[in-house]
This record gives structure tokens, sequence and C-alpha cells, in this order.
């Protein structure tokens, strides 16, 4: 939960400006907001380091502009995945400062931009047709607050591309390979790097590549030790993960995450 939030409302209900009933639906709305299609979860910055994310894919695209609107009412990042520009055109109706970023099919809204990262985190694909999964995970590093550089179409097919970079790999304190086919490239990475590799398998390939399966199981298999896995075309994902790798946490944070996981 949002201790400062928290002590704004009950300095608030001290002062007289809320009754104790407004208080505590208040208090409770820190929790979450129940408008029916969807549990907005306004704690979820407190308890994983980034206000909730919305799946676009699913959802009729009134839902999909009024959670942003209660999200953004509370959190100054957003971010809405897998979209699409009719979608962004409404969402940009009631959020006027509203990102579009099409490759990714991705709505941001990135009000704060306070650096929160030990260092870069580095976002590789093999070839160009990963680039929209690997753009994905791109937003949302930046989104939490992290420095990122891209580094596109440096698969193992063309191996001196990839080496290429191995001074700019040995700078990054992250790494994400978004890569397809056989999905090799992640561990020729992770041979070169000596810090976390965030593999993720793209969909990208003819037929006997699955759909991403045949790239999944070769970076499950990888025999760099560094290197670990999300979901096929998770871009999102593989991003979290890394921003959270390289966050820089002040001592008041920590000691406020090591509270919630004793709870």
């Amino acid at each position: 939960m949002d201790l400062k939030a928290i002590e704004q409302l009950l300095r608030a209900h001290k002062s007289g400006e809320l009754d104790t009933q407004a208080a505590a639906r208040e208090i409770g709305a820190l929790h979450f907001e129940d408008i029916g299609h969807a549990r907005v979860d306004h704690a979820r910055a407190a308890r994983q380091g980034f206000p909730e994310v919305v799946f676009g894919a699913g959802k009729t695209r009134a839902q999909v502009v009024e959670i942003v609107e209660r999200l953004v009412a509370r959190a100054p990042n957003v971010l809405v995945t897998r979209t699409d520009a009719a979608t962004f055109g409404e969402v940009r109706n009631v959020v006027t400062d509203a990102e579009w970023h099409e490759s990714a099919r991705v709505i941001r809204v990135w009000r704060d931009r306070t650096e929160l990262g030990v260092g870069l985190v580095g976002i590789v694909t093999a070839g160009t047709s990963d680039i929209p999964v690997a753009e994905e995970a791109a937003l949302t590093c930046e989104a939490m607050g992290h420095r990122v550089e891209r580094i596109w179409d440096a698969g193992v097919a063309g191996i001196h591309r990839i080496l290429a970079e191995r001074a700019r790999l040995r700078r990054f304190r992250v790494v994400v390979v978004a890569a397809g086919m056989e999905g090799a490239l992640p561990s020729v990475v992770g041979g070169l790097v000596s810090v976390p590799v965030v593999a993720i398998p793209t969909s990208v390939g003819y037929g006997a590549s699955f759909g991403g399966v045949a790239a999944l199981l070769g970076m499950l298999n990888s025999c760099a030790s560094n290197v670990t896995v999300v979901n096929i075309d998770n871009g999102f994902g593989a991003g979290f993960v890394a921003s959270l790798i390289n966050r820089k946490w002040d001592d008041k944070e920590s000691d406020e995450c090591r509270v919630q996981s004793d709870e």
C-alpha cells in the first residue's frame, strides 16, 4: 500500500477536509477500485515497483479508456500493451499526452521521467522482424525509469554483427535479447557478458519454428548460465524483469519491500 497516500488521507481527515466515511472509501481505493468490468489495482506500484499495466487484447475500447483514466488519476506513468491505433485515439481524448507506438502496439503515458536505474539496459534483436517485441520491452524499461540502448538486427546468421557490439554489450547492467527462428542469439550474448540476459523467444520463423516454441526450447536449453527466459513474444515481461534487476532501490523502499515480504 502507498504509505504516503495514507498519510495524506489521514491529515485530510484530521483537518476536517474528509469525513470518516469518505476517508474510509479513499483508503479502500488505495488497494483496488471496482469499476464493474475490472478491479483497478492502485496498490500495484507499492508492491511491485510499477503501476498496473493494461493488457489491451480482449478488452473493448471503452473498457481500456476507463481503466486508463482511473490509473492516470493516481499514477504518472501508465502502459497499455497489445492494443491498436483506434483504441489509442479514444484514450488520447481523455489523456492528451498519451503516446502511440505503432510497432510495439503500445500506448504509453510517460509523465515521470525520474531515472531509477543503476546502469544501462541493452535491448538486442536477432532480426528486424523481432523489433516489435523488443520495442515493447524497451518502452516498458523507459517508463519504469531506465535508460535504454537498442541494438537491432544482430543475429547469428551474420555473427560478426553481434561481435562488433562487444564493447557496448559490456556496458549494460542487464541485456534483453529477442530472437525467433532457432533462438540462438541469447546464448551468444550470454557468452560475451557477465550480467543477466533476459531472453524473449519470438514467434518469427517458418513452420518448424512452431510459432516460437522452437526458440523457446532452444533458450531454455541454453548452456550460457546467465540466460533466463520469458514467454513467447512477452516483451513487456522481459522489460519489467530487466527493470527490476537494474533498479536502484533506496533504503526506505528496501525496508518496505522486506516488511511486505514478511507479511
